[in-house]
């Protein structure tokens, strides 16, 4: 039985498309590739005047570009991001390439991109003094973070942005490094 999803995801080609349709009841798009068309961000953004679109596409050079695209074109979009290291099969990166799993479970962690929150006073330094910036293991610290949070994989300055969208804070930060 397929499990009812109710917002429209954003797909980057049919496999990926294919894929989710075997487990889900949803509406998905499909952008054709990395030149994502005019019309495809123009029926994107008229349905995101009545529908919550959610953009999930590979953990690559090119599904980035297409996120990239679709972000600055059409404001309210969620992402879904899943982590690399579960979306490779045979030497090939991308959402076809995940499990049912991990595909829900970016689908149940949700973002706004770029978006500040009041709530959170975070800063450059407490990711410099948090070891996720400037440090020899910096990327793995942030490795971690990326995939307990389902950040995506950043630099320092786009997870500061993420972590704030989040609203969270130092501590938050800390509890998710495994410190006390």
């Amino acid at each position: 039985m397929k499990v009812k999803y109710p917002h429209v995801i954003v797909v980057e080609g049919k496999m990926d498309k294919d894929l989710l349709e075997s487990f889900l009841d949803a509406d998905i798009i499909t952008t054709n590739g990395s030149e994502v068309s005019r019309e495809t961000i123009e029926y994107v953004r008229a349905l995101s005047m009545t529908r919550t679109i959610v953009v999930l596409t590979d953990p690559d050079a090119p599904g980035k570009r297409i996120r990239d695209i679709l972000n600055s074109e059409v404001t309210g979009l969620f992402n879904a991001f899943i982590p690399k290291e579960k979306a490779i099969k045979k030497h090939k990166v991308g959402v076809a390439e995940s499990d049912k799993a991990t595909i829900m479970d970016a689908l149940n962690h949700l973002m706004l991109p770029e978006t500040d929150s009041k709530s959170s006073n975070l800063t450059m330094n407490d990711l410099f003094e948090l070891g996720l910036m400037g440090g020899e293991d910096s990327a793995s610290k942030r490795k971690v973070l990326e995939n307990r949070l389902h950040v995506d994989q950043v630099n320092g300055k786009t997870l500061l942005k993420r972590l704030k969208a989040l609203g969270l804070d130092r501590k938050d930060l800390e509890e998710a490094l495994g410190r006390e």
